[in-house]
């Protein structure tokens, strides 16, 4: 379980709500109590269309954070496609170095993953946010997210990174759309036989709000979206992801305790 952290002005679903250093930790540390296995950092937003800020804001965004949340026994990972914030937030104390880009955006992060030896989650990804809905193209999307994650991991080794450092994310909603994610939802047993953990990250997405859209088509705001992240976790858990990146933990632990508990098989898995 991974517990959302932006310390952004402009996330998508909380921009603005941790932007003071004191606040940021302690929800990352209310968090952690709730169950969050790792707290994921992230200084720069990745919604759809957003701008990119400079690495010199990124870092001074999280890296107070992550020392105090590290001096705190927090778990931490770093939200970044930059190298130079990456390796920044290693240094300060996280653990983890999650990349949307998959390796993509900075090719000097394989060189950071790989001297640290830290694990390193590489998401499906085709551009950067001010124009990646424009990339939204596909076939069959399962097929090739499968192929261009092969692709990433296959860099990832030949730059030094260890094989069981890494994690695959399919990049929902990330020149992603709203039949896409489903698609993929529905066929997560095809991206789990390239043999590699699976983090699913769907917390509070577009595609959920216009699921649930008003009858005039409104779709509901980001913040009324967590029943059907969590339903969406639940699912995830049952096809066999090794975890979930939500931004409400206790609802999420508490709806996967009772799955566990329920004894309910595994979904049967398109090997």
């Amino acid at each position: 379980m991974i517990g959302v952290l932006n310390v952004t002005p402009d996330s998508f679903s909380d921009g603005g709500r941790y932007v003071r250093r004191s606040d940021a930790v302690r929800h990352g540390i209310e968090m952690r109590d709730q169950g969050a296995d790792l707290i994921d950092i992230g200084g720069e937003s990745t919604r759809p269309g957003a701008e990119r800020v400079d690495a010199e804001t990124e870092v001074s965004r999280v890296i107070p954070v992550i020392r105090e949340l590290a001096a705190a026994g927090v778990p931490l990972s770093i939200d970044t496609s930059r190298a130079s914030v990456a390796a920044a937030a290693l240094d300060a104390g996280a653990a983890v170095v999650n990349d949307v880009s998959g390796g993509l955006a900075d090719p000097a992060m394989a060189g950071v993953v790989a001297e640290a030896g830290c694990p390193w989650i590489l998401m499906h990804w085709r551009g950067h946010s001010r124009r990646m809905q424009d990339l939204a193209t596909y076939g069959d999307v399962v097929t090739e997210v499968r192929a261009e994650l092969a692709e990433r991991v296959d860099e990832a080794l030949a730059a030094g990174v260890r094989p069981d450092r890494l994690v695959i994310d399919p990049g929902l909603g990330f020149a992603k759309k709203a039949e896409h994610n489903w698609q993929l939802t529905r066929r997560l047993g095809e991206l789990l036989t390239l043999g590699y953990p699976l983090l699913f990250a769907a917390s509070r997405k577009s595609y959920l709000g216009s699921l649930l859209a008003d009858p005039d088509g409104t779709p509901r705001p980001a913040g009324e979206r967590e029943a059907a992240t969590v339903a969406t976790s639940v699912l995830a858990a049952a096809a066999g992801a090794w975890g979930v990146r939500v931004h409400d933990v206790r609802g999420t632990v508490d709806a996967l305790r009772v799955w566990a508990a329920s004894g309910a098989p595994r979904l049967a898995r398109d090997d």
